[in-house]
């Protein structure tokens, strides 16, 4: 295991330790609130999902998402597609 910094290390192509754990954990987390947005959109104004949307994005990339990336996720969601927010059970390791 190739250790990166205090509490995260590589070995075989994914990052393990407590870091890798926490963004797994985050990534999950802004998943669910994606999956809870996608079940019913028309409850919602445009504002609102935008609002949510960016709320779940920050959660996850823990900055403030691009304003189009929150615009065409709406359009999608809105058109009907469903957006798929898939997590491992391990973080690959670049």
């Amino acid at each position: 295991m190739t250790y990166i910094e205090d509490g995260l290390g590589a070995h075989n192509g994914y990052a393990y330790g407590p870091l890798a754990d926490v963004a797994l954990r985050r990534a999950a987390h802004a998943g669910q609130l994606l999956d809870e947005l996608q079940e019913n959109p028309e409850a919602m104004t445009d504002a609102e999902l935008r609002h949510e949307l960016s709320r779940a994005l920050r959660h996850y990339m823990q900055r403030a998402p691009r304003a189009d990336q929150v615009y065409s996720l709406t359009r999608l969601i809105r058109s009907g597609v469903r957006i798929d927010w898939l997590v491992v059970d391990r973080l690959p390791c670049a």
